[in-house]
């Protein structure tokens, strides 16, 4: 070739041959300069990029695992779940394992679906599917919707009106007797009727109610709430220290003892003592233990309230055995023997009987002094008060003047013994200070059961009426009564007209409900008690028109 592609081709040849040699102090020269001077700044560049202080690639790299700290942070941060529900009782469960009553707050969950799952007695369940997003609280408010609820009412005089306040905010109004089918919920019952007291009831409805109300005779205190069907022949009833429950011995058991529920009057419980039934029941204080007698067997026995099982008997080695009555240190038990005219002292640290101890005939009620030096034991058929000097065992009349003493209270902050006389009508009382007796107040037919009120201002009389001619097995021509007097002076305060002989009575350690049996109806009586002030304010209630109401017509 020729010319200048002759002359080129030996250069192209070269540089494809020889390596690229840049002389960075050499001279440049022409165009060859420009293009050596461009690739000097680049490769001058590049080398200042390589030379970035090693503070700064710190600071790069703190800042790399700041963010990838804070991406794992996010990523894995749980979910929140907050669930609030009506009724406020209704058990909420979530996924299965997790549970709360009314309101359920879980703080940390795996972000995606759960399930959801609500109940409670007379409501609707609810099932739902709850979705947990990451860092987020999911809040539910859910309300159950109410199932129908059968409630029955009945009311002695019927034709009452019956006023039923729903929880949906309906109302509905018939006579009574009445059976309606009322939604789950608050529930408010009244009943109304003229000549009597209106009666009020709120309740909160979860299962199928019935109402039996004796309707209080217009001006009448003390309040009836209700009425409680038993087993055979209720003869003694204990309400527990906490109000809660009220026990009743049944003499004609088995079951020889019926459990109750004082709110609702639902029956709760029994116990069985082989086959018969139980004479009375008394509490410690505690509520723990509970103690009854058995006649049959002569034998008493000592119950855990709590699970309702027999811990111990007692063999009293007398007979017909009545009444138990604790020592005030609750270290003796001591039994009234009816037909075997004596004590039995049992000493509940061993269980063992350390004697018995003669007193008059038939003895039925005691009572222990708070000093624990004496006991009192009134006679039935003899109608003596005997006194036993705990330490000695001596025995000395300490009243003379009865004629059938059945039950005894006391009242340690004056001294007073009330003693119910069955066979001369009459409520004594004695002065344990002083040794005299006096009447305090004349009573209805065939007083039994006496109980204090717990500030010792109102004594509470049940009264059985008039015996049936033939046996007093059978309903009698009167009607008994419950009379209400206050204590000191004996004033009455109050009457309300029973049932076919009135037997057991007690009253709550707060002193505002009082139960009381129907012996031979097979049946419980309920009352509120009005603060001592209302009754002394009340004019005697309906004590001077309980009188025209006793005889049977």
């Amino acid at each position: 070739m020729t010319g200048r592609h002759a002359r080129r081709r030996p250069r192209r040849a070269l540089r494809r041959a020889s390596p690229l040699v840049i002389d960075r102090a050499a001279p440049t020269i022409g165009g060859s300069s420009r293009r050596t001077a461009r690739s000097q700044t680049r490769l001058a560049t590049s080398a200042r990029r390589r030379r970035v202080r090693p503070g700064r690639i710190l600071g790069l790299l703190l800042a790399c695992a700041a963010a990838a700290a804070l991406a794992a942070f996010v990523l894995t941060r749980p979910a929140a779940i907050q669930v609030r529900v009506t009724p406020a009782d209704a058990v909420v469960v979530l996924d299965g394992s997790i549970s709360a009553t009314g309101t359920l707050e879980v703080r940390e969950v795996a972000p995606g679906t759960h399930t959801l799952r609500i109940a409670r007695t007379g409501f609707e369940p609810v099932e739902r599917v709850v979705v947990a997003k990451r860092m987020r609280t999911t809040r539910l408010t859910l309300a159950l919707k109410p199932l129908p609820i059968e409630v029955a009412v009945r009311t002695e005089p019927s034709g009452a009106t019956c006023t039923i306040a729903c929880s949906d905010g309906s109302t509905v109004e018939t006579l009574t007797p009445c059976t309606l089918s009322v939604p789950a919920g608050e529930t408010t019952i009244r009943l109304a009727k003229a000549g009597r007291n209106p009666f009020e009831r709120r309740v909160f409805l979860d299962e199928p109610l019935t109402i039996s109300y004796i309707l209080d005779p217009e001006g009448q205190l003390l309040h009836g709430l209700g009425t409680i069907s038993t087993s055979g022949a209720p003869k003694g009833v204990s309400i527990t220290p906490d109000g809660s429950e009220v026990w009743t011995s049944i003499l004609n058991g088995p079951p020889s003892i019926e459990i109750f529920d004082t709110r609702t009057g639902k029956r709760i419980g029994e116990i069985d003592l082989g086959e018969h039934g139980a004479v009375e029941v008394i509490f410690n204080r505690a509520g723990t233990l509970a103690y009854t007698s058995q006649m049959e067997t002569a034998k008493c026995f000592e119950i855990d309230v709590k699970t309702r099982r027999v811990l111990r008997t007692f063999d009293t080695k007398s007979a017909w055995t009545k009444w138990v009555e604790l020592s005030p240190d609750e270290k003796t038990l001591y039994a009234s023997n009816w037909s075997g005219d004596d004590v039995s002292i049992i000493d509940l640290a061993t269980g063992d009987l350390v004697k018995r101890v003669r007193v008059s005939n038939t003895p039925r009620g005691m009572y222990a002094t708070g000093d624990g030096k004496t006991l009192y034991v009134g006679g039935f058929d003899s109608g003596q008060l005997d006194r036993i000097d705990l330490a000695t065992g001596k025995v000395t009349a300490a009243f003379t003047g009865g004629k059938a003493l059945r039950h005894l209270v006391g009242d340690e902050r004056t001294g007073r013994l009330y003693i119910s006389d069955m066979a001369a009508d009459c409520v004594w009382v004695h002065d344990m200070r002083t040794g005299s007796t006096r009447k305090l107040v004349d009573t209805d037919e065939k007083p039994n059961t006496i109980v204090l009120s717990p500030d010792g201002r109102i004594l509470f009389v049940s009264c059985r009426g008039e015996n049936n001619p033939k046996s007093y097995y059978l309903p009698g021509p009167e009607w008994g009564s419950i009379l209400v007097f206050d204590a000191l002076s004996g004033k009455p305060l109050d009457a309300v007209v029973c049932g076919n002989q009135p037997t057991a009575l007690d009253i709550s350690a707060d002193g505002r409900l009082l139960v009381s049996s129907d012996f031979l109806d097979n049946r419980l009586r309920l009352y509120e008690v009005p603060p001592y002030e209302t009754l002394a304010k009340g004019g005697g209630g309906r004590y001077r028109a309980h009188f025209a109401e006793i005889k049977k017509r």
